[in-house]
């Protein structure tokens, strides 16, 4: 099914906290494609202006170049807005081990900023970006809402606090919050430079250019990696969700297990390479597997993958042999 079929009224304003980061341009883009209004709300900290570029000549697209830790710049986005999608965010579990402080700026007083925001414009739904980092050390698979263990990184717990407040502006002041958890999203537009970059776009452009890429840990740790499309379609059946289902947390992925040695095979014979990857150490903070249960989602949401990892991560690798020529 996807998300084309999820229709709003005609004149829904959206706002797109993040929306110059890789799951928020595409966002932007969807949305402007299926002929809604959208604001784009960025500090380019982590995003990129080049992935909202294509979208400014559009009259119903605009850009706030804004931090969402000022809570005047989100209340001044918020205005005239019907559904609020906050990807804004600092990702990276290792990252965070790096800078707890900061993160705790961002992720947490900053998506607090933008439900107070939403709450008082009288946003009518409130989606948010959560993670599956939150359920910490729980050996359990799959993993399902209810059943967390102890978060074992800054960037775990920042998304677990936003969960809390997410439950509680639904309780007490009555807003709308939907807090989606993601499991290792991949696709088109997401970075593949630097220290902090997601496995999938930084195996394939060291792949691409003949580098021999490093696979931290033994390899055997597993992932739900889960396409793009996928996201965009939770977000908005989010948006179209019955109030009942406010105030909590879903899982949003595939449904599937995947070894990251497998993954590192499959792209070596899409891309007709034969190259040994070397290993480093474990990174701190990890979790060792994870796998997500979507039946919460599919039941309260709507929620129904249209993309499985073989078709995602085929459309992906040709947009990034496309990019990183």
């Amino acid at each position: 099914m996807g998300y084309l079929d999820i229709k709003f009224d005609k004149d829904s304003v959206f706002l797109v906290g993040g929306g110059a980061g890789f799951i928020g341009s595409n966002l932007c883009e969807a949305l402007i494609g299926m002929g809604y209004t959208v604001r784009c709300l960025d500090d380019l900290s982590t995003g990129k202006y080049e992935n909202i570029e294509p979208l400014t000549g559009n009259s119903r697209f605009t850009f706030i170049k804004g931090d969402i830790r000022d809570l005047d710049t989100c209340k001044k986005a918020s205005e005239g807005v019907d559904y609020v999608l906050n990807q804004a965010a600092w990702g990276s579990v290792p990252r965070s081990i790096e800078m707890p402080l900061l993160y705790e700026e961002i992720n947490i007083r900053g998506t607090l900023n933008m439900m107070e925001a939403a709450r008082v414009c009288g946003v009518k739904k409130f989606v948010y970006a959560s993670s599956s980092s939150v359920y910490g050390d729980s050996t359990t698979l799959p993993k399902k809402e209810g059943e967390e263990g102890r978060v074992i990184s800054p960037y775990a717990l920042t998304k677990k606090v936003d969960e809390e407040y997410g439950r509680l502006y639904k309780e007490l002041y009555g807003l709308d919050t939907y807090g989606l958890r993601y499991f290792n999203v991949f696709g088109r537009r997401q970075n593949p430079d630097g220290m902090y970059a997601a496995v999938i776009p930084k195996f394939l452009r060291q792949l691409l250019h003949d580098e021999v890429p490093t696979i931290n840990g033994d390899g055997k740790q597993s992932r739900d990696f889960t396409y793009i499309d996928n996201v965009i379609e939770a977000n908005l059946r989010a948006c179209k969700a019955s109030g009942d289902a406010a105030g909590q947390a879903f899982n949003i992925g595939a449904g599937g297990r995947l070894f990251l040695n497998d993954i590192y095979d499959h792209l070596c014979k899409a891309l007709g390479k034969d190259v040994k990857p070397n290993y480093g150490p474990a990174r701190k903070g990890d979790v060792r597997d994870s796998n997500a249960d979507i039946s919460k989602a599919r039941e309260l949401l709507g929620y129904d993958p249209e993309y499985d990892f073989e078709k995602g991560i085929a459309l992906a690798i040709d947009w990034y042999k496309e990019y990183l020529k």
